[in-house]
């Protein structure tokens, strides 16, 4: 079996002294050794001298593999990983999209290519399917609710894009002037297929094989199908990156415990803005409810909660288009929490209280419609962790 060992803060310990305790771990049966980075303050010379210092003094250092993990507090993570493993870690704590605590940790996403652009660099290879990183990054935006900024290395949306005029004329002559890697190595299409509203099911299926999304059945095909010529009486050109959003809001969700049916919003400068919202409850009878708000957002939350009836205050809201023009599809993620004493849990080692957040993530070329759905999504995670809760004190109580 695989034991790893991991000595807390260990950048800014004194490395003889780390020799003598990882020593003894490895005496005492572990055969990984992971060096942590915990508070992002070492330098990627400091770093790589550390991981060589201690695999070249430590008792038995040959016989174990050396592991990084790197916060990104100075913003050097990644290059304090990858100088670890050119120093000698064969083994990388990691990431997608840097999420982490504080300001996050090693960017998966960015040491798999940077070894992988740069193999000359690097005595090392990962087995990771690159083409499956977008895809990925974007799952996991989803799910956690954290959006991923434009300018993020090699999944953000401005990562391959080319606005300077002189870098676009040297793409058109030849791609490798301005391009250190091909967006298709990372998931993207470089298929010239445009998508419309008189596109078929086989067209669709094709792009979205092209997109790494091979693996859906006939099922979710049709409903990721519907979406996409909903989508598209819309809009004139149906992007990836719109298909990308459809897939995300159709298959990433949560359980719908309530289910959203339709939304109807009346708003403007001079009237007070009212929304009309129906429901699916959990028995799957319909519930309709009204109710006036300090805009268009407002005014649907407000009647969503007249229905679900689960106090919560929401504590971030973000939208973005996933595209350019005016009939982009919006993104919204929002993070809720709730109001009363289940929305907190107990640090086991402080004490303290923490509060839950429950995110949701919603898509639509309309914002109010996103920025429901969105709000569903993060009342239905809510009500499934509240769910699993009363179960596991059943299941002690018997």
């Amino acid at each position: 079996d695989d034991v790893e060992f991991s000595p807390e803060d260990a950048g800014r310990s004194d490395p003889q002294f780390l020799t003598v305790v990882l020593g003894e771990a490895i005496k005492a049966g572990a055969t990984t050794l992971n060096i942590p980075d915990t508070v992002g303050y070492t330098t990627p010379d400091e770093f790589g001298w550390l991981i060589n210092y201690l695999i070249e003094n430590t008792p038995g250092g040959d016989t174990v593999i050396w592991s990084t993990h790197c916060h990104n507090d100075l913003g050097l993570a990644t290059a304090n990983t990858l100088a670890g493993v050119r120093n000698g870690a064969r083994q990388v704590e990691v990431t997608l999209n840097g999420i982490g605590e504080r300001a996050g940790n090693t960017s998966l996403e960015e040491v798999v290519m940077a070894i992988h652009t740069r193999p000359q660099n690097f005595t090392v290879e990962t087995n990771i399917d690159t083409t499956q990183i977008t895809r990925t990054s974007r799952m996991v935006s989803a799910y956690t609710g954290m959006p991923i900024q434009p300018n993020k290395a090699i999944v953000g949306a401005n990562a391959f894009a080319h606005e300077a005029g002189i870098h676009q004329d040297g793409m058109l002559k030849h791609h490798t002037t301005y391009e250190i890697m091909r967006p298709e190595t990372v998931g993207l299409s470089a298929s010239a297929l445009v998508l419309g509203k008189h596109s078929g099911r086989h067209a669709f299926r094709t792009r979205l094989d092209e997109l790494g999304y091979s693996d859906l059945n006939d099922d979710a095909l049709n409903q990721a199908f519907s979406r996409f010529k909903r989508v598209a009486d819309k809009k004139k050109v149906v992007t990836d990156a719109d298909i990308e959003a459809i897939i995300t809001d159709e298959f990433y969700q949560p359980r719908e415990i309530w289910k959203l049916n339709t939304v109807h919003v009346s708003c403007g400068d001079q009237i007070s803005a009212t929304a009309t919202v129906s429901l699916t409850d959990p028995h799957g009878v319909e519930q309709i409810d009204a109710a006036i708000g300090t805009g268009p957002v407002d005014a649907v939350y407000k009647a969503i909660n007249r229905i679900v009836q689960v106090p919560n205050v929401l504590t971030e809201f973000v939208v973005q288009a996933v595209t350019e023009g005016i009939d982009a599809i919006g993104e919204v993620t929002i993070r809720i929490q709730p109001e009363n004493e289940q929305g907190f849990t107990t640090n086991p080692q402080t004490g303290a209280q923490i509060a839950r957040t429950y995110s949701g993530h919603g898509a639509s070329t309309d914002i109010i419609v996103a920025s429901a759905r969105a709000y569903m999504s993060a009342l239905n995670k809510m009500l499934s962790a509240r769910e699993e809760t009363s179960a596991t004190i059943q299941q002690k109580a018997v």
